[in-house]
């Protein structure tokens, strides 16, 4: 019989077994001898087990990143159809309108907030490039305005209720011109808009940064200025503008906008809803 002590650890059961030297008795030495072999064990088991919590924490680090940047890019059911991007209320905030209109003839009877949020990997190329990456998601949220209510006793607020949701997608690889509306109401799936609707038409022609309205997001239009980015069409668009009190600053000034939307020359623009995005 091998009189030397051995130790087992089970797994299963997480209890370490050890075999003592057959001549062990209860001596001092015997027993530093067999606090030396548990000490052993268990540090290896520390061991062991720090590995495998350091290796489970960096998976799941991994896999909410994977999540995170899934969550962020456009995703699209089998037949085409874009899904409704969740957490965009958790993306950066650009803008807020009010009461926008591109067309003068067009009066709502209600007064209408609308807040643009972008995709947090779209915005941080755009602070570094003046331009929008693919996959860049813009989304136009629509509520309606309150001027009613607790201390309120002037100017009116956003209230709770969503009226409407609608989505700019940059896809190059999926859309002819590269970008593609898409509105939300009840449903989590939206069916891209015509390119032959006006909203297309109507971006390309004064738009001021890749078919976006840069002209009014106010921290960013300082930027795609100092880039050299601002669209042809923006830059004549601006010059042309009438020099006279109240028309609109020129584009290097933050905050441009191209045309005031409650003049004549206003441009055309789609028959629905207007806000920051179309």
């Amino acid at each position: 019989m091998n009189n030397a002590a051995s130790s087992r650890y089970d797994a299963g059961t997480g209890l370490v077994f050890l075999r003592l030297p057959r001549h062990a008795g209860t001596t001092l030495n015997s027993l530093r001898f067999l606090e030396t072999k548990i000490y052993g064990v268990k540090t290896t088991m520390k061991t062991y087990t720090a590995s495998f919590v350091l290796m489970a924490a960096f998976m799941i680090l991994l896999s909410s990143a994977a999540l995170g940047q899934n969550a962020a890019a456009p995703q699209y059911t089998s037949d085409g159809q874009l899904k409704f991007p969740e957490p965009y209320r958790e993306w950066v905030y650009l803008t807020t309108g009010f009461d926008m209109s591109y067309n003068p003839a067009m009066r709502m009877g209600h007064d209408m907030f609308d807040n643009v949020f972008v995709n947090p990997d779209a915005y941080k190329s755009f602070l570094n490039t003046g331009t929008w990456p693919d996959k860049t998601m813009l989304v136009l949220e629509v509520r309606g305005a309150q001027s009613k209510g607790s201390i309120n006793q002037a100017g009116s607020y956003q209230g709770t209720e969503l009226m409407g949701v609608e989505v700019h997608v940059k896809d190059e690889a999926r859309f002819p011109g590269k970008w593609a509306f898409f509105p939300f109401g009840d449903s989590k799936i939206s069916k891209m808009i015509p390119q032959t609707a006006d909203c297309y038409s109507c971006h390309s022609s004064h738009a001021a940064v890749d078919t976006t309205f840069v002209q009014f997001y106010p921290t960013l239009l300082p930027i795609a200025t100092s880039k050299g980015t601002l669209s042809q069409a923006y830059l004549k668009e601006t010059a042309a503008a009438p020099d006279t009190k109240g028309s609109p600053p020129a584009a290097s000034t933050p905050g441009a906008a191209p045309y005031p939307a409650d003049k004549p020359s206003d441009p055309p623009s789609p028959k629905s809803r207007k806000g920051s995005l179309r």
